[in-house]
């Protein structure tokens, strides 16, 4: 137990977010601890990425959306503890592709508010330092991973995401994707930054215009948050 409890703490500095932070949850005798999932609290108000995102959408997908993830993880994990406490595991295929899609719904929304700041205050340009040289030496330049990460968005296969990763093994960073919130994982990789490709990311302001989204999205990316990650996930 204690084992999971530093991993999952280890994921909370990765994103920097503290909804992850455990906190025990009531769970039958004999099942083990759960943690209570929260939803994040944003660092700035719903109408604070216009234009490029708007306010209808950020308090829906915000409020609504990743809200009900939180309590689909929530019920997920407290079903799993029911079923350990009573020894009955019929149903437990279902319930871990449950604990899957919304643990990953929650995980990525928590990073993707984070890693969004208003235009002109810590939204937008380009990144620096560390992160700007690890960019360029893995992709060339900064304009071919910009490309190449919108390439990755637009081209999502339905829902899901595009993320920048680290990749321990090598050091190395990579774009890949994520169809709905977790397949097409893979392993050894720290996410430092996320589009949300899902339609309710984008819908009421660019429609069918994914690309539209992508494109003012940048104008809005929180550099400085995506360096503290890449530093939090060299460590």
């Amino acid at each position: 137990m204690e084992l999971s409890r530093r991993k999952l703490l280890a994921g909370v500095a990765a994103v920097g977010a503290a909804s992850f932070i455990p906190a025990r949850a009531n769970t039958p005798e004999g099942a083990g601890e759960t943690t209570k999932h929260e939803l994040p609290k944003l660092l700035y108000g719903y109408d604070a990425l216009e234009p490029y995102i708007d306010a209808r959408t950020m308090e829906l997908h915000h409020s609504k959306h990743h809200s009900a993830y939180v309590a689909g993880l929530n019920a997920a994990e407290k079903q799993l503890a029911a079923a350990r406490a009573s020894g009955d595991f019929g149903q437990i295929q279902h319930l871990s592709r449950q604990a899957a899609f919304h643990g990953g719904g929650h995980f990525l929304h928590s990073l993707f508010w984070r890693v969004m700041a208003p235009a002109g205050k810590g939204g937008g340009g380009e990144p620096q330092g560390d992160l700007s040289q690890k960019i360029i030496r893995d992709f060339g330049s900064f304009s071919a991973f910009q490309k190449q990460f919108s390439a990755a968005a637009a081209g999502v296969e339905g829902s899901g995401w595009a993320i920048l990763h680290y990749r321990r093994a090598d050091k190395r960073l990579l774009v890949l994707q994520a169809e709905n919130q977790q397949k097409l994982s893979a392993w050894g990789i720290e996410p430092l930054l996320a589009i949300d490709v899902w339609e309710h990311a984008y819908y009421l302001k660019y429609q069918n215009k994914r690309n539209d989204y992508i494109a003012a999205w940048w104008n809005v990316v929180n550099w400085p948050e995506v360096a503290r990650n890449l530093e939090t996930a060299m460590k």
